[in-house]
């Protein structure tokens, strides 16, 4: 009996690394779409700021329910939740950092150098 114990408190702790992960990301997509100013969402041809806050928000606090235990990673929530993240850090981030621009980047006749 305590072979079956002991394989379900490995794939438990598997899972909850897993739950642990996926709030790193969603942290991380939150603080990335705090940080970003609202005219660069819409210069990328993205939804709003406050839209984006409000989708990486929830998914933030999903995130904490699944890494103290709350949620379940076999529910959709979590899953939902990173998938909002991703899709934020794939699609949409490197998108508004594209429109930043700015003094920081030298641009010559030819692009960056």
């Amino acid at each position: 009996m305590s072979v079956i114990n002991t394989s379900q408190t490995a794939v438990g702790y598997f899972f909850w690394a897993l739950l642990i992960a996926a709030f790193v990301v969603e942290t991380w997509a939150f603080v990335d779409a705090i940080r970003h100013p609202a005219g660069a969402y819409t210069a990328a041809g993205k939804q709003t700021k406050q839209i984006w806050l409000i989708i990486l928000g929830v998914a933030f606090v999903i995130g904490i329910g699944g890494a103290v235990g709350l949620l379940s990673l076999i529910s959709f929530l979590p899953i939902l939740s990173f998938v909002a993240a991703a899709i934020y850090l794939a699609d949409v981030r490197p998108k508004v950092r594209a429109t930043r621009g700015g003094s920081s980047q030298h641009q010559g006749p030819y692009g960056p150098w």
